[in-house]
């Protein structure tokens, strides 16, 4: 039993409808659960589509509108015969998402987001089942909200295991081929409920731990996991194989590997994950699971831009004790700070932390009735997991240096 998951880059369009085949024909599609998120951009559209719901009623219908024709057109692309069943099975589920924004009495927006931005899946899921069956590859389209069980904290939903693993076990049938959507479950109400960030790769790695399956792979449209993001690093390597554990500390460090929640199930089961190429399916990729932390043995590289340091002082030259810190850690709770670097010594602490929402002003003012608070925005964070000399160098290179932290294993560097 394997699991695949597709990402919406690899179904944004009819050819990549068509290129999926091509890959479950090089790999063999026999008890295999292919997990499908949303087509292309179709997320960010029906997040329009919401937005709109509840700020500008005029461009509703019309945001509506371009959602459907995006899918028309792959539909028509695929399928020859308008009077294809296809046809009518979208347009029931574009009609379900029209009923219910002129139904809908909540003013809930976390409870509307859940209520409707999961349609981009079951949508492309529907097309893609179907035109499956068209080219003989047959079958069985699965609702993921009958499968996966959450409780109700919308847009980040937590999963019943128990339930879950117990609703898997019941329904699913291993031997042959089936379709679901990425990103939802369902709460006890039978409400539809999101799994959060990277929400369809956690939804692949739910059903392979309940089904004890022998694999997941995620299909991008990369080679697998590099030791650095080509858009800032040159000469980015492929890493073939990295530990469960070296592939979590790349996640927290702000690496764009695999979130944490979608590894720790394989990990409880230790079931590889295979990140590979849906444009090279015969390609190896990378596999993450238990074994050496990273193979090559090569530095890996992480900038994170757009960052703020904080430097903070005693008025009165007195030490930062644990009091000073628990009080500061309070005040970046409050106003949702992200940390990603901490350092202090005797008399000054400094932190650098990501504003995700906002809240940069308020922080500072608060610090500086107690505190000597230095600023500075917009600098970027680079972390280097298994360093050398060298590569600390080449990364310090034409920079100006602001805080520099160095453990055993990763090397955390603030520049301006």
């Amino acid at each position: 039993m394997r699991v695949f998951k597709f990402g919406g880059a690899s179904v944004k369009d009819a050819k990549g409808v068509k290129n999926l085949v091509s890959v479950l024909k090089t790999t063999g599609h026999d008890k295999t659960l292919v997990v499908v998120s949303a087509m292309g951009k179709t997320t960010n559209a029906i997040e329009v589509v919401i937005k709109n719901y509840f700020e500008n009623k005029d461009e509703l219908q019309s945001s509506i509108h371009d959602v459907i024709k995006f899918h028309n057109e792959i539909l028509l692309d695929l399928f020859a015969n308008e009077r294809h069943q296809v046809f009518a099975d979208v347009k029931a589920f574009f009609d379900e998402l029209t009923m219910f924004f002129k139904s809908n009495k909540s003013p809930d927006y976390n409870y509307v987001y859940d209520q409707t931005i999961g349609f981009g899946e079951l949508i492309s899921t529907t097309i893609i089942s179907h035109y499956l069956n068209e080219v003989g590859l047959k079958n069985n389209w699965l609702d993921v909200r009958e499968y996966i069980k959450t409780d109700n904290y919308y847009r980040r939903a937590n999963v019943d295991w128990e339930q879950t693993q117990e609703q898997i076990s019941s329904n699913f049938n291993k031997s042959i081929l089936n379709i679901t959507q990425g990103f939802l479950g369902s709460d006890a109400n039978n409400f539809t409920t999101t799994l959060g960030r990277e929400g369809s790769d956690y939804t692949a790695a739910i059903f392979a731990y309940c089904l004890n399956a022998n694999s997941v792979t995620i299909w991008k449209d990369v080679p697998g996991v590099l030791n650095a993001d080509p858009r800032y690093f040159e000469n980015a390597q492929l890493l073939h194989q990295i530990s469960y554990r070296e592939a979590i500390e790349l996640a927290f460090y702000g690496a764009s590997v695999i979130h944490p929640k979608t590894l720790q199930p394989l990990q409880r089961k230790e079931i590889p994950l295979y990140v590979k190429s849906f444009l090279n399916p015969k390609e190896n990729g990378t596999c993450v699971s238990k074994g050496k932390a990273i193979e090559p043995e090569i530095p890996c590289f992480i900038v994170k831009k757009n960052q703020i340091l904080i430097s903070l002082s005693s008025l009165d030259f007195s030490y930062i004790v644990e009091e000073n810190i628990s009080e500061i850690f309070s005040l970046l709770h409050l106003y949702k700070m992200k940390v990603d670097v901490i350092q202090n010594s005797a008399i000054s602490f400094s932190v650098c932390i990501d504003n995700i929402y906002d809240n940069l002003e308020k922080l500072l003012q608060h610090l500086k009735a107690k505190f000597k608070v230095t600023s500075h925005e917009n600098v970027s964070l680079y972390t280097i997991r298994h360093y050398s000399d060298a590569s600390i160098k080449e990364m310090e290179k034409d920079k100006t240096v602001l805080l520099k932290q160095l453990t055993k294993e990763t090397v955390q560097i603030v520049t301006k």
